[in-house]
């Protein structure tokens, strides 16, 4: 695990920066990676999205205050840039081009090794509205705690434990329709 305080300062200092972004890539690439993915479902999208949030996290570092955990500030930055993906992309397709899409993607995707349910459930979860998406997937499959969540999505916790509420409601009602 990193030492964040430590990766900080060295962050801070030009001739130490580079090298401690290195290590926060190498560290936190993989799990942003992921949650962009489960919000995009494309690998080449969440691969672009993974790149930008990182080249706003290396021009931006300076402007990093503290106030949060560094690991939130990226997801934060990485929600975001997901998020401005999406709402870009929602404009131009339905929701059953969204969920055809999704099919064909996942289908041929070799990270992707799921059964028919599998790809309903995601089918579901892309139905949502991007933000309830994003927090869905935060609290199912990566437990985060609402807290974080609150600090990653800027709302409160409240709103955030009624959006994943109507997400799952959501979700349950679309399995229901399709039995």
């Amino acid at each position: 695990m990193i030492n964040e305080p430590e990766l900080i300062e060295q962050l801070k200092e030009q001739r130490t920066r580079e090298q401690a972004f290195t290590r926060l890539v190498r560290e936190y690439q993989e799990p942003i990676y992921w949650q962009i993915r489960r919000m995009v479902n494309n690998h080449d999208d969440a691969d672009d999205i993974l790149q930008n949030t990182f080249l706003k996290a290396w021009t931006g570092i300076d402007s990093f205050r503290g106030e949060s955990k560094l690991s939130t500030w990226l997801f934060r930055i990485a929600t975001n840039e997901t998020l401005n993906f999406l709402n870009k992309s929602k404009g131009t397709q339905s929701i059953d081009d969204i969920n055809n899409t999704t099919g064909l993607h996942l289908q041929s995707d070799s990270y992707f090794d799921g059964d028919e349910t599998q790809m309903q459930f995601q089918e579901a979860i892309n139905t949502l509205p991007p933000k309830q998406r994003a927090v869905f997937n935060m609290k199912y499959f990566q437990e985060m705690k609402y807290e974080e969540m609150s600090q990653i999505l800027g709302t409160s916790i409240g709103a955030l434990k009624a959006s994943y509420h109507h997400a799952v409601k959501k979700i349950t009602d679309y399995f229901e329709l399709l039995h």
